[in-house]
């Protein structure tokens, strides 16, 4: 059997794995596509889960047949996001449980996201969790959307550890391919809406954050 990896730092991925924000996409979705007589299928939220909102919308409209703007779409789709947004969002099961866990442990911990950096600071300040991320990478920190692993990449540059010492936790196959690329030892944690994903490059497909496994990797058990 392969020694444990030796885990100097972790990241989270943030939308479906901090936070319950995939359910929220998934209504904002529907409603967006309700309004044009379409449907927000899962298969079609799976393709677009994961991926930065100028290259998912794209894939939307091919999907579907539609005509308008990329731009115009994603812009309502925001408004009616974020009026959804306070009504429902709530921690992930077991985030404030690991976080404390990892760092008893003295581990540095990053975000790595495909959403976009206005919205991520107003979430970690609304659960008070800015100060305890000392580095976020979002859409605008990088050139290549995950399934690229770019934005893995340079969070371990800026960490300061390399990518086979970090573990990162995702919730979808996109997130999971673009650690795994990066050399990172990937975590998998699927929810209802990303369960039926492809996590054949995950090191491990864990049942949550709480996932006793998840604490067996950090401390190199």
């Amino acid at each position: 059997m392969p020694a444990a990896p030796i885990i100097k730092a972790v990241v989270f991925d943030f939308d479906g794995l901090m936070f319950n924000t995939e359910e929220i996409f998934n209504l904002s979705g529907k409603e967006l596509l309700r309004r044009r007589g379409k449907e927000m299928t899962p298969a079609l939220l799976g393709m677009m889960m994961g991926r930065r909102s100028d290259e998912a919308f794209p894939m939307m409209i091919e999907a579907l047949g539609l005509t308008e703007d990329p731009a115009v779409l994603r812009a309502e789709e925001r408004a009616i996001f974020y009026d959804m947004l306070w009504k429902h969002v709530a921690p992930m099961p077991g985030l404030f449980e690991l976080l404390a866990h990892i760092e008893t442990r003295g581990l540095p911990k990053g975000v790595a996201t495909s959403s976009r950096r206005p919205y991520i600071e107003s979430l970690l300040a609304h659960f008070k969790l800015r100060d305890r991320f000392p580095v976020t990478l979002t859409a605008e920190d990088v050139t290549h959307g995950k399934p690229h692993p770019e934005v893995y990449l340079t969070a371990a540059t800026r960490i300061g550890v390399e990518p086979g010492e970090m573990l990162v936790l995702e919730d979808s196959e996109m997130g999971t391919r673009a650690a795994a690329a990066a050399g990172a030892v990937a975590v998998s944690v699927p929810h209802e809406h990303s369960r039926n994903h492809n996590f054949s490059t995950a090191h491990l497909i864990a049942n949550g954050l709480h996932d006793p496994r998840i604490l067996q990797l950090i401390a190199g058990e």
